[in-house]
């Protein structure tokens, strides 16, 4: 029996966020805002008090998301035990930090980083995702792979969930023969650009630089990361999978799955939302899914 704790992506962002956090424990409103330092301005005003508007710029959302479910998992001081930890995309740094590979600043720093990086990505190549339901994944990556446009998995969500990304022309061929190829729905998403897909090189370049430039230390238990779902404990090995990341997809799926066969039986989610437990509910019906 081994507790999971799992932290969200992007998406799972609300107005309000971590305002509960700051009002009532020092510890959290300290850490806070040593963020807002860290970052060169106060994402706090735009967390407690912004515009949905606001809070859905790339830029913001990363380290808004980050910082909410970093410091909730510091809060729960000696409760904190993970036996095994994973985020969704953006939600690996998370994981990171809270299993100590990263410090909290250097997880913040970075954050920031591959946020800037990738909203410069997105207006340099405009482009998109969409989600992909009732369908099995070899059809979808058939389909995907037969386009001449870039469009590609890139998020494995759940059994029948496949998020696919790419150029706006991709996205709209793609979601008409997955249409067409028996996909209950296809959904184009409201997201900045083609994350994880090869659209993201630019960024992944930049951020590879920052990423090579910061300590990594041995964590308290493994991470399951996003580019092989694997169980990975050596600080060389987390930096190269986080780099590949970016242009690769999110095993989700895979990550639940695999962290069920490897022990993890309660499942805490870490930070806004409820999404991931609903995802991992989809590949195993009877674990034990929570909030922290």
């Amino acid at each position: 029996m081994k507790k999971a704790y799992v932290f969200p992506g992007q998406g799972a962002q609300f107005v309000g966020m971590g305002k509960d956090l700051y009002d009532n424990n020092a510890e959290a409103r300290e850490m806070f805002e040593k963020a807002n330092e860290i970052l060169g301005f106060r994402i706090t005003d735009l967390m407690f008090a912004g515009t949905p508007e606001d809070l859905v710029q790339t830029k913001v959302t990363q380290p808004a998301i980050f910082l909410h479910s970093v410091i909730l998992a510091h809060t729960l001081g000696a409760d904190f035990k993970p036996d095994m930890v994973a985020g969704h995309s953006l939600g690996e740094f998370s994981a990171l930090v809270a299993n100590k590979t990263l410090t909290f600043e250097d997880g913040l720093r970075l954050v920031a980083k591959r946020a800037n990086a990738m909203q410069k990505a997105c207006e340099t190549e405009p482009s998109t995702m969409a989600a992909i339901l009732g369908l099995d994944d070899k059809t979808t990556e058939e389909i995907c792979a037969a386009i001449e446009e870039v469009v590609v998995p890139a998020n494995y969500n759940s059994p029948g969930q496949l998020v696919i990304s790419g150029s706006m022309k991709g996205i709209e061929i793609a979601c008409e023969k997955l249409k067409a190829a028996g996909a209950k729905r296809a959904l184009p998403l409201k997201v900045g650009g083609a994350f994880h897909s090869p659209l993201m090189e630019p960024a992944r370049i930049e951020l590879a630089e920052a990423i090579n430039s910061t300590t990594f230390s041995t964590p308290i238990c493994p991470v399951y990361q996003n580019v092989n779902a694997q169980p990975v404990t050596e600080p060389a090995q987390i930096k190269e999978n986080l780099i590949a990341q970016l242009t690769s997809p999110v095993r989700w799926t895979q990550i639940a799955e695999n962290m069920i066969a490897d022990g993890g039986t309660t499942f805490v989610e870490v930070g806004p939302g409820t999404v991931l437990q609903g995802l991992i509910k989809k590949v195993k019906s009877d674990v034990e899914c929570m909030s922290a």
